[in-house]
C-alpha cells in the first residue's frame, strides 16, 4: 500500500525564499518556529509559524497582507510580548495538537455554552442580575449585524489602520510580524495552537468559530495576539447602545474578564467598549 504524499506547509517556501519575494513580500529577518513535539533524526521538523526577529513599525501589517500571501494559505498578524514574557512565542507556548477544527463548531451553541458557564448564579442576587442586565440567565441569542460589512469600510484596510494606531500610540510597544498557515484570519488562533484563553477554554478552535462569525457579521479581523490577549479590528461595529448590548453579551460569554475585571456590567461595557468601536480587545486572566 503506497503512502499518501506528505502535505507541504505553506511556510516551506520561506526556507528557500526567506524574504518571501515569491509571495510579493519583502520580509524582514525572521525565523520559523517548529511545531512542538518529539524530535529526532527520523522526524523532519514541521514549521508552525514564522516570526520576525525584531519589532516592526507602522505600516508593517499593511505591507505584508497581500492577495498572494492569502492565496498561499498564509495570514499576517502581529505578536506582542509582555513583561516577563517578551518572546513568549519562543517558549513553546503553543499546543496545535490539542485543538479541534473550527469547521466542527457553530457559533450559536459555542456561545450558548460559554454563556451558561459564566452567567451569575441565582444566589448572587441583585448584584448578579445587574451584571448581566438587561438580559436574564438564558442565552440571549446572537446579535444582528450592523448592516453587514458590505458597502462599508474595507475590513482589511480597517485592520491595517488599527494596527498602525496601536503601534503609533504605544499600545503595542514592540510587536513582531508573524505569518501563520490558515485559510482565514479567524482561524489563526486555532492554527497556531494559541493557548491564551486556556483559563476559559482549552480548545481554541471554539474561539476561532466565534471569530469567524464576527468576521461575517461585523467585518472583524484578527490584528494582534499577546500571551493571553487578542486584538480584533471591526469594520462594521454596532452604532447604537441598543444594538451594542447583544454584542456585549457575546463578548461576556467569549471573554468574561473584560467585564468581571473591567467595566463591571454588560450595559457599561456596551457603552464603553462596543458602541461604534473599531477595536475589540480581549484578555483572559
Amino acid at each position: 500500500m503506497s503512502k499518501s504524499p506528505k502535505v507541504r506547509s505553506p511556510l516551506s517556501v520561506l526556507v528557500e525564499d526567506p524574504q518571501g519575494r515569491s509571495l510579493g513580500l519583502e520580509l524582514p529577518p525572521g525565523a520559523l518556529i517548529d511545531r512542538p513535539g518529539r524530535r529526532g533524526w527520523w522526524k523532519e521538523p514541521q514549521p508552525l509559524l514564522w516570526v520576525s526577529d525584531e519589532p516592526v513599525g507602522v505600516g508593517a501589517l499593511a505591507a505584508h497582507r497581500s492577495p498572494a500571501l492569502a492565496a498561499a494559505g498564509l495570514q499576517a498578524v502581529l505578536l506582542q510580548g509582555r513583561r516577563g514574557l517578551e518572546r513568549w512565542w519562543q517558549e513553546r507556548e503553543f499546543s496545535p495538537e490539542r485543538m479541534s477544527d473550527p469547521d466542527d463548531h457553530h457559533v450559536e451553541p459555542v456561545l450558548r455554552e460559554f454563556w451558561s458557564a459564566v452567567v451569575p448564579d441565582p444566589e448572587e442576587g441583585d448584584e448578579g442580575e445587574e451584571l448581566i442586565a438587561p438580559f436574564g440567565r438564558d442565552w440571549p441569542g446572537l446579535a444582528r449585524p450592523e448592516g453587514g460589512p458590505e458597502g462599508g469600510p474595507d475590513p482589511d484596510a480597517v485592520a491595517c489602520g488599527l494596527a498602525d494606531a496601536l503601534i503609533a500610540s504605544g499600545f503595542l510597544p514592540s510587536p513582531r510580524l508573524a505569518l501563520v498557515p490558515a485559510g482565514r484570519g479567524a482561524d489563526v488562533p486555532a492554527a497556531m495552537g494559541w493557548c491564551g484563553p486556556t483559563n476559559h477554554e482549552n480548545d481554541t478552535a471554539l474561539i476561532s468559530a466565534v471569530l469567524r462569525s464576527w468576521e461575517d457579521r461585523f467585518g472583524a479581523r484578527v490584528v494582534a495576539l499577546g500571551f493571553d490577549e487578542l486584538h480584533v479590528s471591526v469594520a462594521a461595529p454596532p452604532r447604537t447602545p441598543a444594538r451594542a448590548l447583544p454584542v456585549a453579551a457575546e463578548h461576556f460569554a467569549f471573554s468574561p474578564d473584560n467585564i468581571w475585571q473591567g467595566s463591571g456590567s454588560i450595559r457599561a461595557y456596551a457603552d464603553e467598549a462596543v458602541t461604534g468601536s473599531n477595536h475589540w480587545g480581549f484578555w483572559w486572566d
